[in-house]
């Protein structure tokens, strides 16, 4: 191994150490352990851990073809205590500062999406609801104004027509008032046959179905 990839590898575990402090405190602040379940935690430190690993041998291949040193570890710690001590305030802050401005610019997102989109359907939704509701009490108040007059029309023209037909009819010869009475009385009869004749039909119907 040449000075220049000794030298390149150096710098890229101190790096690597310095990244892998960042995304530790990053870890941190988005698992919220006291509010997990143990099993949980376990699950994703195994899981961050694993990654780190990967992602720090990917880079020693890179630089140096994966051969390690014991200098290596030497400036993984370097840079991770490098990261502590001077970068990690910074970051933090850095990251509290990402995420409030994600967090306001979803809510203005958010409520800009309420304001324009969500709001005014619902507003026109509740306005034509308004309007069939309105309409409909005006028809249905329309239909009883129009059914009393009806009823009102047909009291006056019924009472009158009803007394003159009892007029006619009594001045009328019995000879014809019987042959009506047989008349009607024969219509009757046959209504009423065709009626049990129905209701018959309509009862064995019913027994099949059962």
């Amino acid at each position: 191994m040449t000075l220049s990839t000794q030298f390149i590898t150096m710098l890229s575990m101190i790096g690597m150490g310095a990244l892998f402090g960042a995304m530790f405190d990053t870890y941190q602040r988005f698992l919220n352990r006291p509010k997990r379940k143990q099993w949980l935690v376990f699950i994703n430190d195994l899981l961050f851990w694993i990654i780190q690993a990967v992602a720090i041998f990917y880079t020693l291949f890179l630089v140096n073809n994966g051969e390690l040193r014991f200098y290596i570890f030497l400036a993984l710690l370097c840079g991770f205590a490098a990261y502590q001590s001077i970068l990690k305030g910074i970051y933090q802050h850095l990251l509290e500062l990402l995420i409030n401005t994600i967090i306001a610019v979803y809510n203005f997102i958010k409520r800009t999406l309420y304001l324009i989109i969500y709001k005014p359907i619902l507003s026109l939704i509740q306005l034509v609801v308004i309007i069939v509701l309105s309409i409909g009490r005006g028809l249905l108040a329309l239909v009883k104004v129009v059914s009393k007059v009806l009823v009102f029309i047909l009291k006056v023209i019924f009472v009158p027509v009803q007394r003159i037909l009892l007029i006619i009819w009594k001045l009328l010869p019995k000879g014809i008032k019987k042959t009506v009475e047989k008349l009607y009385n024969k219509t009757a009869g046959n209504f009423n046959k065709i009626w049990n004749y129905f209701n018959k039909w309509i009862d064995k119907w019913k027994k099949r179905k059962e």
